[in-house]
C-alpha cells in the first residue's frame, strides 16, 4: 500500500486490462465501432503511460475497468441488433 492508502495496480493488471479492452473491441460487429473502440483504448493507455502517482494510477485503472464493463455491455447489445449484411470494410478481397 502506498502512503495515501491507495494501492496502485501492478503492471500485470494494467496489461491484462489493456488486452481485455482490445479483445472486447474485436467483438463489435460494426467496423466503425470496432475501430473506434480499439483506437480509444490505445490512445487512453498512451496518454496515461507516464503516470507515476499511485492515486492517479488507481483512478485511471478504475476508469479503465468501468470502460471495460461498458464495452462488454455495448458489444452484447450491438450483437443483438447486428445488420445482416457485412460492411464493405469487413469483406475480404479474394
Amino acid at each position: 500500500m502506498a502512503a495515501s492508502g491507495v494501492a496502485a495496480p501492478t503492471r500485470t493488471e494494467v496489461l491484462q486490462l489493456y488486452r481485455s479492452l482490445l479483445r472486447v473491441a474485436r467483438q463489435f460487429c460494426d467496423y466503425n465501432i470496432r475501430e473506434y473502440t480499439k483506437r480509444r483504448t490505445i490512445d487512453a493507455f498512451r496518454d496515461n503511460k507516464n503516470l507515476t502517482d499511485p492515486s492517479q494510477l488507481s483512478a485511471a485503472f478504475s476508469d479503465g475497468k468501468a470502460q471495460l464493463e461498458v464495452a462488454k455491455r455495448q458489444a452484447l447489445v450491438y450483437s443483438l441488433y447486428a445488420p445482416k449484411v457485412k460492411s464493405i470494410m469487413d469483406i475480404k478481397p479474394s
